[in-house]
């Protein structure tokens, strides 16, 4: 949708203001000191002295007007960096005007963190939880936006990356994704036409919109570059066409298609049998868009408690492995999987009816070099198997997924376990964690991620749950070091999953980047395998490309090896790669 279009429709809307926190905003001023004033005592009839005024504490005195407008205007421009890109990137489509106003009038860095932290918090249907299921599933959203409506532009700009970042998942979708023949419904006029590329969401329900909403976006360029449309007649290819892609009561003469431009309406549908009653529902459909694309109402209150750390577990070690990826969700927002990997010969069983059953608690919490507490989850992992089998499982592993999202930046990374049936059986996993900054002027890569599984799921379990990353659930290796191999046997498959970024988007708002995979055997130094591929026959219009492969092992020999993929990048001219060891048993 055209910005100015958007700021004229939202120019008259009146949404409710929530008090965004409890401290001083910077405008309001200080109490101004009193002026105080000193006189010297009567000494031999002389006159007194006159009294001395002391000059007023700058610091403390109340501004002028003037003064103040200064202030704020410097107060604003102090945001930059991860604070400006969370307020023009990462929140944009839902943070109210009222609360950018508030954000934008904070003065330091403290003041603008405890917003953030609110800011999400009101939007959470579960306060009384350590995880934010909102703020979750929310830049769960902008990644698939990025994955799916990316068109010369990052997919969370878009119309449809906006509507679906704001609204979740339509209802259902109908999509013509090659235009083509179509008979249009009575509504809107009758008779056949051919159309550009459109789709059509449909919503049963959106807080602060109403009932049965359908949202309309067209492909005009045939670019990929779906646009909202109010205009249902936007769609129709030939409606510039003298005598093309009638309507029925054109096709009986008893109207023309010139008639369609003179009444200055929203839409040029034509003259039909419902025609009448559809001119009277132009400004419910106007209303409707506008509330669209409004930040969406909060649904929660304010909240005067934030979240609380607990003290990480101290005891005798109850071992454990950790592995952090890093997958790009905004310029200003990194989401970091976490996945811990527990043997479960290591925890302590509780045998009832035939059934063993083993339970692990888990803290984690990430935190600055300051200290300051960014993050915290808690879960229950549990292991259960028939008490007859469980010698033969000790061997195995049970994994734990927890995706985390930050702010580029240096981070220390606390994780601590507890063996329940064990109280004394503890362990504790500390690192520092340095999550990536993504340039829009650089291309770049995800983690490269080898995986135990890797299967696409079902469209409603689309960026959510555990292991899910977009549209796929992948459950990564985890080696016993950072820089250790992870470990494959012959008769598994080698998966592999990694994102590509900023990718150069010429004039025909096309990609131009070959992708090059590489296995190479570290004993031999050879070349096992050496493909390529072109991502013009991945995802031609996207500036970002997911690479999900899946490779047989048993013709590879034991030993050790190294994966490789390679981007290089024909209009930008740049090129990056990524590797990862694994060995094969």
């Amino acid at each position: 949708m055209n910005n100015s279009i958007s700021r004229y429709l939202l120019s008259g809307m009146t949404i409710t203001a929530l008090v965004c926190m409890g401290a001083r905003l910077p405008g309001q001023s200080a109490s101004s000191d009193q002026t105080t004033a000193q006189t010297t005592p009567a000494s031999g009839g002389a006159a007194k002295a006159p009294p001395v005024v002391e000059n007023p504490n700058p610091l403390t005195r109340k501004l002028t007007y003037g003064q103040e407008r200064q202030r704020r205007k410097a107060t604003r421009e102090e945001l930059k960096g991860y604070y400006k890109k969370w307020l023009n990137e990462d929140v944009r489509w839902i943070i109210t005007p009222e609360e950018e106003n508030a954000f934008k009038n904070l003065s330091n860095d403290e003041e603008r963190d405890a917003f953030i932290e609110a800011f999400w918090q009101r939007r959470n249907p579960n306060p009384d939880s350590n995880d934010n299921e909102f703020r979750d599933e929310y830049y769960a959203r902008i990644q698939y936006a990025n994955e799916h409506f990316a068109a010369g532009e990052p997919g969370w700009m878009t119309d449809r990356g906006h509507i679906y970042i704001a609204w979740g998942k339509p209802d259902s979708i109908d999509s013509h994704p090659s235009g083509g023949t179509y008979e249009r419904p009575v509504d809107e006029g009758g008779g056949e036409t051919s159309t550009y590329p459109f789709e059509v969401w449909h919503y049963r329900y959106l807080a602060g919109v109403g009932d049965n909403i359908d949202v309309e976006f067209v492909d005009t360029c045939m670019c990929g570059e779906y646009h909202a449309t109010i205009n249902r007649a936007e769609k129709d290819a030939l409606l510039h066409v003298p005598g093309a892609g009638l309507t029925q009561y054109e096709q009986m003469g008893m109207a023309q298609k010139k008639d369609r431009f003179t009444g200055g309406g929203l839409e040029q549908l034509g003259t039909g049998p419902m025609s009448s009653s559809q001119q009277g529902k132009e400004f419910d459909r106007l209303d409707t868009f506008s509330k669209l694309f409004a930040p969406p109402p909060i649904q929660f209150t304010d909240l005067d408690q934030f979240l609380t750390s607990s003290k990480v577990l101290n005891g005798p070690p109850f071992l454990f492995d950790v592995r952090t990826d890093y997958v790009k969700v905004t310029n200003s927002t990194v989401m970091v999987p976490v996945t811990l990997q527990i043997r479960n010969g290591d925890i302590t069983y509780n045998t009832k009816e035939g059934d063993s059953v083993g339970l692990v608690n888990i803290l984690g919490r990430v935190s600055t070099i300051t200290h300051r507490i960014m993050y915290t989850f808690e879960d229950t992992v549990k292991v259960e198997t028939p008490s007859d089998l469980l010698e033969r499982t000790k061997n195995n592993v049970s994994v734990y997924w927890n995706a985390i999202p930050l702010p580029p930046g240096r981070y220390k990374l606390e994780i601590a376990i507890k063996d329940v049936n064990n109280p004394d059986h503890l362990g504790i996993w500390r690192r520092s964690i340095d999550v990536p900054e993504y340039d829009d002027d650089l291309l770049a890569s995800s983690s490269l991620i080898l995986a135990s599984s890797m299967e696409r799921v079902p469209s409603k379990d689309i960026g959510t749950g555990s292991f899910v990353i977009g549209n796929t659930k992948v459950i990564p290796r985890v080696p016993p070091t950072v820089t250790a191999p992870v470990i494959f046997h012959r008769n598994q498959n080698l998966n592999f999953w990694m994102q590509v970024y900023n990718l150069g988007i010429g004039q025909n708002k096309r990609n131009d980047a070959t992708i090059e995979y590489q296995i190479l055997d570290l004993a031999t130094n050879k070349q096992i395998l050496d493909t390529q591929e072109s991502t013009d026959k991945l995802n031609p219009n996207a500036d970002q490309l997911t690479l999900e492969k899946t490779m047989p092992l048993a013709s590879l020999e034991p030993g050790k090896y190294q994966l490789t993929i390679k981007v290089n990048d024909g209009i930008l001219k740049q090129h990056i790669a990524q590797s990862a060891p694994f060995n094969i048993e």
